[in-house]
């Protein structure tokens, strides 16, 4: 069997946008004759605003919050409770406070089954203040750094800090990252892995290397957007 695992912010949907319908409805008609996955950062109601409840229920599994939060289909099999603990919590407070970002939205601290999502701007920003603080972290590096700061102090401490979609910080015990999911798949099983974080410090990077090294059939693609995918997939079938 072949698994087809997708990330789904900048993998198959633009970064906290909705599927391109076109592409939604060739997703379903693959989804129905194959075996797909998703696995995100996000919280199912956001998936579900995300993809539509046809492609998330044509999926055999979808794995939340980096796979501590499991649906098939409208039933929760699995749910992690874990809470980021006060001194970290703390920490993340003061970055906010002193970083040379000053446009704060409000909604810094998303807290989700087994993981909390930290943004410097706060999910509440418009579209334009999404993109000025794109240019802003590209041009700083500031969620690079903040999460490398955090690993150094924190990570001895079994917790890590990875980036995550266009402004966030996935915080998260060290072994609750994407990777994690592929207890469930057996070890003969070949694994096609797509996301756009593949890279050091993404929150796709754990998966992409545990799959890389699954077996000789398996990859992983790192995408740039969702048409890239589409493209990749296509001239699979």
């Amino acid at each position: 069997m072949t698994a087809y695992i997708f990330d789904v912010d900048g993998t198959i949907t633009p970064s906290r946008g909705q599927i391109d319908p076109e592409f939604g409805a060739w997703l379903v008609d693959f989804a129905r004759q194959n075996a797909v996955f998703l696995v995100t950062g996000s919280d199912r109601a956001k998936t579900l605003e995300q993809v539509g409840e046809l492609v998330y229920n044509t999926c055999q599994t979808v794995y939340q919050c980096s796979g501590n939060d499991i649906w098939i289909g409208d039933m929760n099999v699995h749910s992690n409770n874990w809470r980021l603990p006060d001194p970290m919590w703390y920490w993340l407070e003061q970055q906010l406070q002193s970083s040379d970002w000053k446009v704060l939205t409000g909604n810094h601290f998303d807290e989700r089954p087994g993981l909390l999502n930290f943004s410097i701007i706060g999910r509440n920003c418009m579209d334009h203040q999404r993109k000025a603080y794109v240019e802003h972290d590209i041009a700083t590096n500031e969620r690079v750094n903040i999460a490398d700061k955090f690993n150094n102090l924190y990570l001895e401490h079994g917790v890590q800090a990875q980036v995550a979609g266009e402004t966030g910080l996935d915080i998260m015990p060290v072994n609750a990252t994407k990777a994690q999911i592929l207890k469930d798949f057996m070890p003969h099983t070949v694994i096609k892995f797509f996301g756009d974080k593949t890279m050091p410090g993404g929150n796709d990077y754990e998966i992409a290397q545990a799959v890389i090294n699954w077996n000789k059939d398996s990859n992983a693609l790192q995408v740039n957007d969702w048409q890239q995918t589409w493209s990749f997939l296509r001239a699979m079938v």
